[in-house]
């Protein structure tokens, strides 16, 4: 039994999903493990992870549109210490996840035909989000 981790440093330009399934499958084929699993962090309180659909550019629209209905700005929060954004964005990650887990089978990640991996970024203007990766496996 071996571990790896590794920190991915995306750069995000607004809100909205984005899609980091290359990176990290990239990763994992570097790493030499046929099978184990992959534990997928994000260490911030205003962005998070999210499995999804990476076929239909809709489907992203769609998810981005039902959380700004379900955690909207300007609906009178006493947090807003950032700006609009803030509050809603913390709800936002409570409503999702900060972190996922992922088999890994022949040398690949587990997923779906249609599913990809994404970060989740709740804040309006750009940021630098970390997402560590920790595989465990042989």
């Amino acid at each position: 039994m071996r571990q790896a981790t590794e920190t991915l440093t995306i750069d995000t330009s607004r809100q909205g999903l984005v899609e980091v399934t290359t990176e990290i499958a990239a990763w994992i084929s570097a790493q030499g493990v046929g099978t184990g699993l992959l534990t997928i962090f994000c260490r911030h309180t205003s962005a998070s992870l999210l499995i999804q659909e990476n076929a239909a550019r809709e489907v992203r629209h769609d998810i981005e549109r039902y959380f700004a209905q379900i955690a909207p700005e300007g609906a009178g929060y006493a947090h807003d210490d950032e700006g609009p954004d803030d509050m809603p964005a913390h709800l936002r990650t409570a409503l999702t996840q900060v972190h996922l887990s992922i088999p890994v089978l022949r040398g690949r990640l587990a997923l779906g035909t249609w599913q990809g991996i994404y970060l989740f970024e709740h804040r309006r203007r750009p940021h630098r989000r970390e997402i560590v990766l920790h595989l465990l496996g042989d």
